[in-house]
């Protein structure tokens, strides 16, 4: 029993079974189709596809569990399951299905890395109360979740804004309907090279590929990043993007020193180019989507597939004048202020929720009735 008096079931024993259907692979992920794409990776939706005979239909909402990345979603429409690694779970009638997800959200199950965690999960008990209680629970987390959202949908307008303001700048990089100067990043920028001891580093300045996110928001549990050996260090300025799947569409623009992982590639610009790219106009560069279809086309693997070093370095860059350049990163920065802004909010509500499930969830502490 519970601190709430709640009965528990064991995990498996909470699950409908189902007929596991077909995946398709990353390389059948379209920007357009009839059906929507579910992966684990970290966006709700991977992309679509017209495959009909590879839809799971579903008469009730489903919980994903990402078995590699970690990532949970609660979906109520029809999809296809894309790549490897994706766990349906399909609960009983006695369960809410958003209750059973907010409980998966809590449960946060530690990183074993690049590893399959269902193994881990599937070892907790559900809490079962009543339904009309399962329904309040999600009622009141649905609330405080739907403010978040309008936060991070702010955020999101933001970030259309600083695309809209490149574009307007310089164009679209692809067609360069201005004709400007063009170089393979290999001509303007190089890998890092350098390498940092580890023991030098802590989880708040060690970027591995579960925690590079666009605002590096995710963080590095203390038990799992290197205390001993060496790693590829990274300087402020720099470009670090994540090289494997699911995390071969993660970049971000280091505001510090530190080391990444082996799977992080860390971008640096050439010192005799320094006059003519700007570091933040190369990572805004390399942000857009042209960027991730070239790194998406050249990457090989069946199972954990990653990006061909060697192609990425012919990606084409733009390279308009230094001071337009500069002009779109101090444009640009107001907007991360305002970003800045807004996160810091998202932050407070999300310690909140945090704070409201670990009421409901969390079991009895010293003091507690």
């Amino acid at each position: 029993m519970s601190k709430h008096g709640w009965t528990y079931k064991n995990f498996e024993e909470c699950l409908q079974k189902i007929k596991t259907p077909s995946k398709i692979k990353s390389s059948e992920y379209f920007e357009t189709g009839k059906y929507p794409v579910v992966s684990q990776e970290q966006d709700f939706i991977s992309g679509y596809n017209d495959s009909s005979d590879k839809v799971f239909h579903h008469d009730k909402p489903v919980v994903i569990f990402g078995d590699h990345s970690r990532v949970v979603k609660y979906i109520d429409f029809d999809f296809i399951i894309g790549a490897d690694g994706v766990k349906i779970f399909l609960v009983k009638d006695d369960i809410n299905s958003k209750f059973f997800y907010y409980y998966i959200k809590w449960i946060d199950v530690e990183s074993l890395g690049y590893s399959r965690h269902y193994k881990v999960l599937k070892e907790n008990d559900i809490p079962v109360p009543e339904m009309a209680e399962q329904e309040a629970i999600v009622a009141e987390l649905d609330e405080i979740n739907e403010a978040i959202e309008a936060l991070q949908q702010q955020v999101a307008d933001l970030d259309t804004l600083a695309q809209a303001t490149f574009y307007e700048m310089f164009g679209d990089p692809v067609t360069n309907p201005h004709s400007w100067p063009v170089k393979k990043l290999g001509e303007i920028a190089h890998y890092s090279s350098q390498k940092i001891s580890a023991s030098d580093l802590n989880p708040s300045n060690y970027i591995g590929v579960d925690n590079l996110l666009k605002d590096k928001q995710g963080k590095i549990d203390a038990s799992f990043y290197p205390t001993t050996g060496n790693v590829t260090a990274y300087n402020k300025g720099d470009t670090l993007i994540g090289n494997i799947r699911p995390y071969l569409k993660k970049i971000w623009y280091a505001d510090s020193d530190g080391g990444a992982s082996g799977d992080v590639l860390v971008i640096q610009v050439n010192d005799n180019t320094k006059m003519k790219v700007h570091p933040f106009f190369l990572y805004y560069s390399l942000s857009l989507d042209a960027f991730f279809d070239f790194d998406m086309l050249h990457s090989k693997g069946a199972k954990m597939p990653r990006g061909s070093k060697l192609e990425i370095m012919k990606f084409p860059i733009i390279l308009p004048p230094m001071e337009r350049q500069q002009e779109f990163a101090e444009r640009v920065e107001a907007i991360e202020a305002a970003k800045a802004d807004l996160s810091a909010q998202i932050a407070e509500m999300q310690t909140f929720l945090a704070s409201r499930m670990d009421f409901w969830f969390a079991p009895n502490q010293p003091g507690d009735p």
